[in-house]
């Protein structure tokens, strides 16, 4: 039996109408060297009854809730491709996905590689302003797969894939959520292999979430980023730090408005212009306006979760699964 290249391993979690836009965008493929590993991770509302409807290689497993990791590395011990990608639920594949990919893989061969993430133009205006905050050099430094790379690429699991050797040698994603993909991207580097950006394997993510989750989410990115700065010596950026002291700076100059009659604010109106200006060009005028509470949201909640971190873990030396015991999965 001859297997596929690649074996697409998606964790799905109470997401059936998301998990059919996904498997259209992969039905829609020019084409198809995959199969599909889905995995359910104890989900109420399955997507089982979607298997049928395809002219895929389908193989649908149903399991408790561990979390996507685990859900991930469940669907690697039963995949049969030479390459293992994963995609969240909430994202849909360009028709010209699988082409591109390829192409790049026989071009570079890289051992564990990841691409970006764009707004498809269906998208809400939310959901726009949100993949701006999420994407924007202004806002990460350029650390989310742009091409002004300032790191050590970290492939996302939303669009991340790995040869199967690599699986077997390495391991697979730990029980942290989020942060399981840079702590497996540390991993793989640190076991000699070769990480790349493919920028033209470009998804389109939905981000799934309100501004109220939005903080929640990148407050989480923060508390985890000093976990793997300590589980990697040496991993530590200026760059994760700039969030924190766009905080620090934006409490300063709020204390200060009232003893410089407002002339304090200055700064925080040119960046609200640049951050509006930039997005406006590149989606729409409303796009630009909500850009800009996203992006505070993105800066703010991402640097309260990395100064609390560093409190709690680096300061009051605790460790990290009694500092955040939320954010590590139960496999029992």
């Amino acid at each position: 039996m001859t297997h596929p290249k690649y074996s697409v391993i998606i964790p799905v979690y109470n997401r059936p109408d998301e998990m059919k836009e996904m498997l259209d965008s992969l039905q829609n493929q020019t084409i198809k060297p995959f199969e599909v590993v889905l995995v359910e991770d104890g989900s109420n509302q399955k997507s089982d009854f979607l298997v049928d409807q395809y002219e895929l290689p389908i193989f649908y497993y149903f399991k408790k809730n561990t979390g996507p990791g685990d859900s991930r590395n469940y669907g690697m011990d039963r995949a049969k491709g030479q390459y293992f990608l994963f995609f969240d639920s909430d994202c849909v594949l360009p028709e010209d996905y699988f082409e591109k990919l390829d192409q790049s893989i026989e071009e570079i061969n890289p051992d564990a590689f990841g691409g970006p993430d764009a707004a498809h133009p269906s998208f809400s205006n939310v959901q726009k302003a949100i993949n701006y905050a999420m994407t924007s050099f202004f806002t990460t430094g350029g650390i989310r797969g742009g091409k002004k790379q300032l790191d050590k690429y970290q492939p996302r699991s939303f669009n991340m894939g790995l040869k199967k050797e690599v699986y077997e040698k390495v391991g697979g994603f730990s029980d942290i959520h989020p942060g399981e993909d840079p702590d497996l991207s540390f991993r793989i580097m640190n076991a000699g292999y070769r990480v790349s950006l493919i920028q033209e394997a470009v998804i389109f993510h939905k981000r799934r979430i309100d501004f109220g989750k939005f903080i929640k989410q990148v407050y989480k990115f923060g508390v985890v980023r000093v976990i793997l700065n300590r589980w990697y010596p040496g991993t530590g950026k200026l760059v994760y730090m700039l969030p924190t002291l766009f905080l620090l700076g934006v409490l300063s100059l709020l204390v200060a408005a009232p003893l410089t009659a407002g002339y304090s604010l200055l700064p925080l109106s040119l960046f609200v212009a640049l951050i509006g200006l930039d997005a406006w060009r590149t989606n729409s005028f409303l796009v630009g306006l909500l850009a800009v509470p996203a992006s505070f949201i993105q800066l703010l909640g991402y640097g309260f979760g990395y100064l609390k971190s560093q409190f709690k873990l680096n300061l009051f030396g605790q460790s990290e699964r009694k500092a955040f015991p939320s954010f590590f999965f139960d496999k029992k």
